[in-house]
């Protein structure tokens, strides 16, 4: 008689023959009961293809597949995607994760730990950051030392914060309170579906447990630098709520360590030690204050030599990201657009 699953994994799948195998195959060495559910969305490339080869693997796996690109007018593509996933759903746990994900063999172990010891209905991890390029090691580390004010762990984790937040790249809820928002039909307009999520299950009353999650799973969230271009002009401007003010301090850091630098190298070359030495010592304060907030959120120190680049490309994608929403403009992601007019 085959095992009742603890947790039902659902997996949004895309044109991701890239990652579709790594990441059926870290669910599939969990050490709970856990199904799997990957919705194959209209992807064009080898996904289908490797999907057949891993269902004759592993047992729990199940594919549901979504044809001829055909989502629901007013639905997000990824939200209608999973919320197929969890039509078949079996258990009372549900995890969302996405394909680029790598989770490690105790993860969803841990998290269910965590969900009984704290009585969380939504736990939520933000996975270990894999960069292997330049651009992506003065970017990313940025963005989430930023976001880390935004949403701080532990203001989300307090119940009588009004904070709510979520990773949808490692998102476990339960099915009661999952039914009870509403589930992804209750926010399936939203581009941001995890945070939104998260708000709705924090206004019920109910727990939220948000945390790193070095040991729970790693992921590479962009391959290609037109990837992350495409994927921050999505969520840049959302992310920080739509504030004009956050694009303006983004851009103002940008300029001001721009500044300081112009200064320092005329102030060099034309001889006047003392401007230089005072602009060099506003550069160190800043790299100072960055390597601080790199450190607390346990990214490696390397990523201060791309510190100055790595302004510059997130102020440039913080106004893209803002002018697209402020005009109305569409975003594009995974080769579908969607309307950015606030609904």
């Amino acid at each position: 008689m085959p095992e009742i699953p603890q947790v039902s994994a659902i997996l949004p799948a895309r044109n991701e023959e890239a990652n579709i195998a790594a990441a059926v195959e870290s669910l599939a060495r969990q050490t709970v009961p856990l199904e799997i559910l990957v919705v194959n969305d209209a992807s064009t490339d080898g996904t289908a293809a490797i999907l057949a080869q891993l269902r004759t693997r592993f047992p729990q796996l199940h594919v549901i597949e979504i044809e001829n690109d055909a989502v629901p007018a007013g639905w997000v593509g990824k939200s209608y995607a999973i919320s197929r996933g969890v039509e078949q759903a079996r258990a009372p746990w549900l995890l969302f994760t996405d394909a680029d994900v790598r989770h490690q063999p105790e993860a969803v172990a841990k998290a269910v730990a965590t969900a009984r010891k704290t009585g969380a209905a939504l736990v939520s991890y933000s996975p270990e950051q894999e960069m292997p390029t330049w651009w992506e090691q003065a970017v990313i580390p940025l963005v989430y030392c930023r976001l880390a004010k935004q949403f701080s762990y532990k203001q989300v984790s307090n119940p009588a914060h009004r904070a709510a937040a979520a990773n949808g790249q490692w998102l476990m809820m339960s099915r009661v309170a999952y039914d009870a928002v509403g589930g992804h039909t209750a926010v399936r307009d939203e581009i941001l579906e995890d945070v939104a999520l998260a708000r709705r299950v924090k206004a019920t009353g109910c727990r939220i447990y948000f945390a790193r999650g070095t040991d729970i799973a790693t992921t590479r969230m962009y391959q290609r630098f037109r990837d992350m271009w495409e994927g921050w002009s999505k969520n840049l401007f959302l992310l920080f709520d739509r504030r004009c003010r956050a694009v303006a301090r983004a851009v103002g850091v940008a300029l001001l360590d721009a500044a300081l630098l112009a200064v320092m190298l005329v102030a060099l070359a034309s001889g006047t030690l003392p401007v230089a030495g005072l602009a060099a010592a506003g550069l160190v304060f800043r790299h100072l204050q960055y390597g601080t907030a790199l450190a607390r959120n346990r990214y490696p120190l390397t990523s201060l030599l791309y510190y100055e680049v790595g302004n510059v490309l997130v102020a440039v994608m913080m106004w893209n990201s803002a002018r697209k929403y402020l005009r109305g403009e569409p975003v594009q992601w995974k080769g579908r657009q969607y309307t950015t007019a606030k609904q």
